[in-house]
């Protein structure tokens, strides 16, 4: 887009300024969390044109996919919490599990994280009432918590308005993660978190800030500005995340890539999302991935 079109967007106050991580600007990429090295990959992947030409946001950002996975430690991160309690689990226990911080890098070693009798699982990875080839947790179904055991869910708690708000599951303590009996087999495995360990922290989930590839080019620009670019939650982090720094790039496990914004504070952590693990716009439009 010309700078004249970038300059409204800042004026009419459309976005937060000129380092809002959805502007394609250096600031804005910046504090997005890309990095110059990803940019010059980028730049070396498509080249130099004799004419003018128009490149796929795809390229770029499987562009910081391809070296956030070799370069990015590995976080448990909870983005909509619902809390799971382990009825068969002792209470009080807590246990130190392994995880590893970079499959892609053996140098990046390993983690402890703590494990107990209540946790925070998603919500998007509960459904009551789920389609056929469902793999997620559902009421009777087992999933394998990533680096733990495997779980049942038994019962459902709502609220007065029919909101489910906890599960009530069981843990088969012989299905711990690289233990000796570790072999049962289920077809689903989900991300978690510690309850009582956890720690809040806002995320902000940055999206396509258009919802056509070329919106100057078909009318007014303003009116593709893409209602869902910014979403802010609330989440539960591993307690390792507390102490991360904004030079580090971190991949929330099954989420995306995420850095440390500007806005972190000693006492709050604001956590902005790089890019997703997918390129879920692909998906939505109907078309393979493109590759640089």
């Amino acid at each position: 887009m010309s700078k004249r079109k970038l300059i409204q967007l800042v004026n009419e106050k459309l976005v937060y300024g000129w380092d809002d991580p959805r502007m394609i600007t250096i600031a804005g990429l910046r504090r997005r969390g890309v990095t110059a090295s990803a940019l010059r990959s980028f730049a070396y992947n498509i080249g130099i044109t004799k004419y003018p030409s128009m490149t796929d946001m795809a390229v770029l950002d499987h562009t910081i996919r391809d070296e956030f996975n070799r370069t990015a430690e590995r976080r448990l991160v909870v983005l909509h919490p619902l809390k799971a309690v382990l009825t068969n689990y002792p209470e009080g226990k807590v246990e130190e599990l392994e995880a590893v911080n970079n499959p892609e890098d053996e140098t990046a070693g390993k983690r402890k994280v703590p494990f107990s009798r209540e946790l925070f699982i998603d919500t998007a990875d509960f459904m009551e009432t789920p389609p056929p080839k469902y793999f997620r947790l559902k009421p009777g179904g087992e999933v394998r918590l990533k680096y733990a055991y495997i779980i049942r869910c038994d019962e459902v708690v709502k609220d007065s308005s029919g909101k489910v708000t906890e599960l009530r599951c069981t843990v088969d303590l012989d299905s711990k993660s690289g233990g000796p009996t570790s072999n049962r087999k289920v077809k689903g495995t989900i991300h978690w978190v510690s309850a009582e360990h956890a720690h809040d922290a806002e995320v902000r989930l940055y999206d396509r800030l258009f919802t056509a590839a070329e919106p100057d080019a078909a009318g007014d620009f303003k009116s593709f500005i893409n209602p869902h670019s910014l979403e802010v939650v609330i989440a539960k982090c591993e307690p390792a995340l507390a102490e991360a720094t904004r030079e580090k790039r971190y991949q929330f496990e099954r989420l995306g890539y995420f850095t440390l914004d500007p806005d972190s504070t000693e006492t709050k952590q604001v956590w902005n999302r790089t890019v997703t693990l997918k390129d879920t716009w692909a998906k939505m439009e109907g078309r393979a991935p493109s590759r640089p």
